[in-house]
């Protein structure tokens, strides 16, 4: 949108600079904060196409020398940090040499039995994997651990602007197709909106499929845009590149903690994720703002915390040096600035419920509950209640207590509403479920697994689902049990020795 066609900038430009002069002025308040969910739109796919990163365009100072376009002054070279992390063994330079010049006067074992191949004779991947292990050895008998604490140092890397893009052109290719599947996505969930409106079955029904179609074809375009980066993490791949997965997640790390350090001058960080923060920021701070244009048709509303991030990602990561071939012939480039990495907003919700750590200095991450306004359920993450093979009793604890958290307008009334519910559930521990039918409190504290694959083939591998289906076998029969996706329910019951109380 061109500023010149917006009609009321100055309007909300005043707005936005009252509420934040407010605050810097008086900034101790009482208030009901905004919570927000503030993440980067495919972030790793974003920080690959801004800086033009591929493994094929990794360069070294060597590589650099030999190339025409090596001139001064060159702006096809990006300097991009990243952190490298390595283990170092215990033993010190002079060990691994005395070590190394003694297995290589020692002869090792052929296959037979017999002692009559030179170390130096063996191949070159079989001599360090036979030192290696002498060298594990000799840190554990020497130095009583094998391994020094982890090295880590920032190193640079060199991104040469002018590779030929194949790598960049696909993942874009996928990028934008799964914004396509996205603009679908959100059009046919307007369609059946519509349709339950009008109540016809049949455009309900199609509006149904198609949602679910765009759905499914979105989230499959978002798992392949994800496997660009870990493909060249991995060392079998073709393009395996460890500086360029090292340029990625460094990049990606300190967009979030610049966020959290914005955020924090404002409010409360709350959680951070790989590619997203929850924060907490004042009630009064500035939300939502629509730009009118002279066209009354056309309106754009914006998020102000979500643009005050962008603002922020903008200058720290913009690529002012992204190159692209205009002149195949000639080998004539235009230079432009390149920064797709933006944020997006959710929010603000009612409440978000964090769990306490039980020590402290140890955080508890990514476990969480959040709440729309109207208090249903909006995110739920790492809570037993999502979890497979969990006591159904710690589940239906969990159900009857998350929502019981929005109760009541203070906090006493908050935690007397929490604590009748945790009281109720006590009860039942301490009297052993006698006030419920047996059957019930079965079903209450037993767990269950599924067996991927058939009870043969696990071997001598031990679990609760393994001994519980070799016990099945004992009882039912070896046919019964035989079978993959075997379902198997079990109660974990400890024996106590009265004499030990």
């Amino acid at each position: 949108m061109d500023l010149e066609t917006v009609s009321n900038y100055d309007e909300v430009k005043n707005t936005i600079r009252e509420k934040l002069a407010s605050l810097r002025d008086d900034p101790i308040r009482e208030e009901c904060p905004l919570i927000y969910h503030l993440d980067v739109a495919a972030m790793y796919p974003n920080i690959i196409l801004t800086n033009r990163l591929q493994p094929p365009s990794i360069v070294t100072d060597e590589v650099c020398t030999a190339c025409d376009f090596n001139r001064p002054g060159k702006t096809c070279l990006r300097k991009l940090e990243w952190v490298w992390r390595g283990e170092i063994f215990m033993a010190k330079r002079s060990d691994y040499y005395h070590l190394k010049k003694q297995i290589e006067s020692e002869f090792v074992d052929t296959g037979d039995g017999q002692l009559s191949k030179s170390f130096l004779d063996l191949p070159k991947k079989e001599q360090q994997s036979k030192l290696k292990e002498r060298l594990k050895k000799y840190c554990q008998k020497a130095y009583k651990r094998v391994l020094d604490k982890p090295v880590t140092e920032l190193r640079e890397a060199g991104i040469c602007m002018r590779e030929n893009p194949f790598y960049v052109d696909t993942v874009r290719s996928f990028r934008d197709r799964r914004y396509e599947y996205k603009g679908l996505n959100k059009v046919w969930k307007g369609k059946q909106s519509e349709a339950k409106a009008s109540g016809n079955s049949i455009k309900i029904q199609e509006a149904q499929d198609m949602v679910v179609l765009y759905d499914s074809l979105q989230l499959a375009h978002k798992c392949i845009l994800n496997s660009f980066y870990g493909y060249v993490m991995r060392k079998g791949a073709r393009w395996y590149s460890m500086e360029m997965a090292g340029v990625v997640t460094y990049t990606g790390a300190k967009i979030i903690q610049n966020a959290r350090l914005l955020v924090d001058k404002i409010g409360k960080p709350l959680e951070l994720d790989t590619d997203g923060i929850w924060c907490a920021l004042p009630g009064s701070f500035p939300e939502n703002f629509t730009f009118k244009t002279k066209d009354s048709k056309k309106k754009l509303m914006i998020s102000y915390p979500c643009v005050m991030l962008n603002a922020d990602v903008a200058r720290n990561n913009t690529n002012d040096q992204y190159q692209t071939l205009i002149d195949p012939i000639n080998k004539t480039y235009a230079t432009h600035s390149e920064c797709s990495i933006e944020f997006e907003v959710d929010g603000p919700y009612k409440a978000m419920i964090l769990p306490a750590s039980k020590e402290e200095g140890i955080l508890i991450k990514k476990r969480y509950a959040v709440f729309n306004d109207d208090g249903t359920l909006a995110e739920l993450k790492g809570f037993e209640i999502k979890r497979r093979g969990e006591l159904k009793l710690i589940k239906v604890f969990q159900a009857e207590l998350f929502d019981k958290f929005l109760h009541g307008t203070t906090l006493e009334e908050c935690y007397s509403s929490v604590a009748a519910v945790a009281d109720r559930w006590l009860d039942l521990l301490d009297n052993q479920g006698e006030d419920i039918a047996d059957s019930e409190l079965l079903d209450y504290i037993s767990e269950s697994s599924t067996m991927s694959k058939s009870l043969v083939d696990y071997g001598e591998q031990k679990s609760c689902a393994v001994t519980t289906a070799r016990r099945l076998a004992d009882f039912l029969g070896e046919a019964m049990v035989k079978d993959k996706g075997l379902r198997c329910q079990y109660i974990v019951a400890f024996l106590c020795n009265p004499m030990f109380k």
